[in-house]
């Protein structure tokens, strides 16, 4: 399970790279890909696939068994975390030093980033001979290609006593040093040229992001913590994958849908925003050559889990928690409550899935805010607002969430892992 983990953390240098990674797992594992404008014949026992504007995806399995009435088990996550994105136009020359102009995705903790090794992945739209479908290229530097230097001590006396970055001043990453006769406008656009093999002009656009190389590790006196970059969220993306491919099922169909732009809001085309999870819910009851009546019925028979991480408890900052509700690394996946309803849970929902822990043996704890502290919102809120359905968000304790580099314990990976691999096989 650590290994599945470290593995898409590694690859998973960006949505689309998740996504790739997903696909990857779900194809090895006998899932067949759909397209949205196709007809889907889906058959009872099948395992299905479908992808979204590349950032997104969505999986489901078919039981032996479906019922008219008898609705979905669904579980979603996000595939976007807190980055920096280059903008168009991006070269930036500052006395000999190539530097490139990006902003800021996301709530970053900024002073993360800095001196760290950095490197680029995503996509590059290139000219083709169908205007309405350009050459797409997925990219991953996968070297260390720039860096966003701090300023010295000595030039910022004051530094350990807190300093607020500018986003737009600060954070502009250093890509190389300039001769004269390399101090020209397009010198970004021709290294992406050269790395792809086609000419600069082109190129007609690009989504690229800035990543953190560090390479995800154990580590601990027992080796039972993990440090690594974007475990917001791609710890909840391989609990999900792990669980739609070994859940036992025997009826009903199981759904897992992974969506970008959490980060920024879910409200896209790829987010949970969108009517997508709807419109795959009607298309597959559709297929199953259910009624207007009977679909409406099944979608309004499902659960949704939505699984984000949560906040452990800080050692050097314990009074930041609620006091009555702590959860610690390592003693199991959380159960995220809150009366404003950024997380969309209930006493009925949570009781389904305290149940469903208990039955598979897996350790859970709660999370609710400081009432003096605003908290993060999830997708789950989002979501069940366009399909009003029970849902439960949950997720592994983390510490330092959205950092470049975070920091969880690897028992809780196996609780939410054990906990959507049960709700998969009810």
């Amino acid at each position: 399970m650590t290994e599945k983990l470290l593995q898409l953390l590694k690859a998973g240098t960006s949505a689309i790279m998740v996504v790739k990674e997903a696909e990857q797992q779900l194809k090895e594992a006998g899932f067949e890909e759909l397209c949205f404008s196709n007809t889907w014949g889906l058959t009872e026992g099948g395992k299905y696939y479908m992808k979204h504007h590349d950032t997104t995806l969505l999986a489901f399995t078919v039981g032996q068994q479906v019922e008219s009435q008898e609705g979905f088990k669904i579980a979603a996550a996000h595939t976007d975390f807190p980055c920096l994105r280059i903008k168009p136009n991006p070269d930036v020359a500052t006395s000999g030093y190539a530097q490139v102009n990006v902003e800021v995705y996301g709530g970053a903790i900024l002073n993360t980033w800095l001196d760290r090794p950095l490197s680029i992945s995503g996509r590059i739209a290139v000219k083709s001979n169908d205007v309405m479908h350009p050459d797409m290229r997925y990219i991953d530097i996968k070297r260390p290609l720039m860096t966003i230097p701090n300023l010295a001590i000595h030039m910022n006396r004051e530094v350990n006593k807190g300093v607020e970055l500018n986003r737009q001043t600060d954070m502009l990453p250093i890509v190389g040093l300039l001769e004269k006769e390399l101090n020209e406008k397009q010198a970004f656009l021709k290294f992406l040229a050269k790395e792809e093999g086609v000419a600069v002009e082109d190129i007609l656009d690009y989504e690229l992001w800035v990543y953190c190389m560090q390479e995800p590790v154990t580590f601990g006196m027992n080796e039972e913590l993990i440090l690594s970059p974007r475990l917001d969220n791609l710890t909840s993306v391989q609990a999900l994958l792990t669980g739609i491919i070994e859940g036992k099922q025997k009826k009903g169909i199981n759904v897992i849908a992974l969506f970008d732009h959490e980060e920024i809001g879910s409200k896209t085309k790829q987010g949970a925003g969108s009517l997508l999870l709807l419109n795959v819910l009607e298309k597959i009851c559709d297929s199953f050559g259910k009624t207007t009546a009977q679909t409406k019925e099944s979608i309004y028979e499902s659960f949704l889990l939505s699984v984000d991480v949560a906040h452990g408890l800080h050692p050097n900052n314990a009074g930041k928690m609620d006091i009555t509700n702590k959860p610690v690394l390592g003693g199991g996946l959380c159960i995220k409550e809150a009366c404003s309803q950024s997380y969309a849970t209930d006493c009925e929902a949570v009781a389904v899935v305290e149940q469903i822990c208990q039955r598979a043996g897996v350790a859970y704890q709660k999370f609710v805010n400081r009432s003096d502290m605003a908290g993060g919102g999830t997708l789950g809120s989002i979501a069940s607002s366009i399909i009003p359905i029970p849902t439960v968000d949950v997720g592994i304790p983390l510490l330092a969430m959205h950092s470049a580099a975070e920091t969880m314990g690897k028992k809780d990976m196996e609780s939410l892992t054990g906990l959507v691999r049960e709700f998969f096989s009810l």
